[in-house]
């Protein structure tokens, strides 16, 4: 007989069971969902088959040696939220006397992933969705050992999360350099699945850099056909190696979780999350960002026609601000930027997801369309103000706070300015503000985020009319 071809093994998949898991109603898992905390089962052997370990005389190659040094890495992160019940009846005496039982709060639980990229500090990395509003993050290791976790700070637009646990004898992944990953590269998600302890999928690198995504942040992801789902958060994507190359995230999948893997996974590449990991541990849990200084609107079939373009993509100039790293670049209004270090740019929305990604201080080179000529710039990006006081734009709105909207708002086209705190008696609360709104438009002029809101704020206006949508209605509201 023939001896089996090399490639035999990583074709040949261990058969996976089957889980009803008819408890979960998962619409469209972006990001994949941290999974409900489920009763404790006993592990399963995920890699363990029937194949023989050689056929006529020749070893079967195996995945078993590899994950068997990275598996310890992974661990489960389990998060407790207390939530208050709003119960109508709750302040009212005699109803409480008559139903003392009656419970105030309930305890949300839910179930992700982590990754150990540091044994000695006890560093765990996770998503920011596994453990945004959590009032207790637990991990349990591979060998059983569950501990309380110390958190250290998060990144909700990249999805990141940093945080600590007290333990000894950890093992940590080594951290791969991502941009080396290629398409048809095999890699391995490891993760804990619907709360089935470790479990082990392996595929390949479907695409590279991958962004438009509507409801997520900064995007530049890699695409895998190996499964993940829920629970699978905050877990490890890793290379044939056992190196670190991505940290699983979300799980696309149109007819929910129900209809099963569709081999449409996205990971956040490791690179980005050591960036982001390095900026948490310098700024105190917070990431600052970056910006170019400018107002951009997306190129359509219109603008490119009035424009003399051949091809309707780019981001239009509408604004640049002055002191911004654009202005001393020289970029001027009307002018295209169709490329950022050497990466195409579609439209609006892709440009500013680039300039996102970057840190403050680097220099990006722009290729732009001026006047049917092609030049290159390179422009610094300038730190970003995460927030402004009202006081500080216009006396009529003392006592609100502003900041700029979540980049998974953004990324699905909304645009404006979210009210982030309103202090009680201020000025800005007289005026009817209220935090949580959204200032879509002002009398001051036209603006899309935060610096565009602030810059409108040049001339002071003589009568003040902001735009405002509050919750699913809008209104226009008088500052006086």
């Amino acid at each position: 007989m023939r001896p089996l071809p090399t490639l035999l093994a990583l074709t040949a998949a261990a058969a996976f069971g089957g889980l009803a898991a008819t408890g979960l109603k998962l619409a469209f898992d972006s990001p994949a969902q941290a999974a409900p905390a489920s009763p404790t089962l006993s592990a399963v052997p995920t890699l363990a088959g029937s194949l023989p370990a050689s056929v006529e005389g020749q070893a079967l190659p195996s995945l078993a040696p590899m994950l068997k040094k990275t598996m310890p890495s992974v661990v489960s992160v389990y998060t407790t939220q207390r939530v208050r019940e709003r119960n109508p009846f709750a302040d009212d005496p005699f109803f409480r006397r008559m139903f003392p039982q009656v419970p105030q709060e309930r305890i949300n639980q839910s179930l992700g992933s982590g990754v150990i990229v540091d044994a000695s500090k006890g560093y765990v990395l996770t998503n920011h969705h596994v453990i945004v509003g959590a009032d207790d993050v637990s991990v349990t290791l591979s060998d059983g050992r569950t501990l309380k976790a110390e958190f250290l700070g998060s990144d909700a637009d990249t999805d990141i999360a940093l945080i600590r646990i007290p333990a000894e004898n950890l093992t940590a992944l080594p951290i791969a350099d991502s941009s080396a990953l290629n398409v048809g590269d095999f890699v391995v998600a490891i993760g804990n699945p619907f709360g089935l302890s470790q479990t082990v999928t392996s595929g390949i690198v479907s695409a590279v850099g991958r962004s438009g995504i509507r409801g997520l942040g900064l995007q530049n992801f890699i695409q895998t056909d190996a499964s993940i789902n829920p629970g699978n958060s905050g877990g490890a994507l890793v290379n044939l190696q056992g190196q670190l190359v991505g940290i699983n995230t979300a799980s696309l999948n149109p007819q929910g979780s129900m209809a099963g893997n569709i081999g449409l996974g996205l990971a956040i590449p490791s690179n980005l999350a050591r960036d982001v990991v390095e900026q948490l541990l310098k700024n105190d849990g917070v990431v600052i960002r970056g910006t170019l200084g400018l107002e951009t609107q997306s190129v359509d079939a219109r603008l490119a026609k009035g424009l003399g373009l051949a091809d309707p993509r780019g981001a239009l100039v509408t604004r640049v601000y002055a002191g911004s790293g654009a202005a001393a670049a020289g970029v001027q209004s009307g002018d295209v930027v169709v490329a950022v270090n050497g990466q195409r740019i579609i439209d609006a929305p892709s440009l500013h997801n680039v300039e996102g990604l970057q840190p403050v201080g680097n220099a990006l080179a722009l290729e732009i369309l001026r006047d049917g000529k092609t030049l290159n710039l390179s422009a610094q990006l300038k730190e970003q103000p995460r927030a402004l006081d009202g006081a500080a734009l216009d006396p009529r709105l003392a006592g609100a706070s502003f900041a700029d909207l979540p980049e998974a708002l953004r990324q699905s086209g909304a645009n404006g300015v979210l009210v982030k705190d309103v202090a009680r008696g201020s000025r800005a609360a007289q005026n009817r503000l209220q935090p949580g709104d959204v200032i879509l438009g002002a009398s001051t002029g036209q603006f899309n985020d935060l610096a565009g809101f602030r810059a409108s704020f040049e001339k002071k206006p003589a009568q003040l009319v902001v735009q405002v949508r509050r919750g699913n209605g809008r209104g226009n509201l008088l500052m006086e």
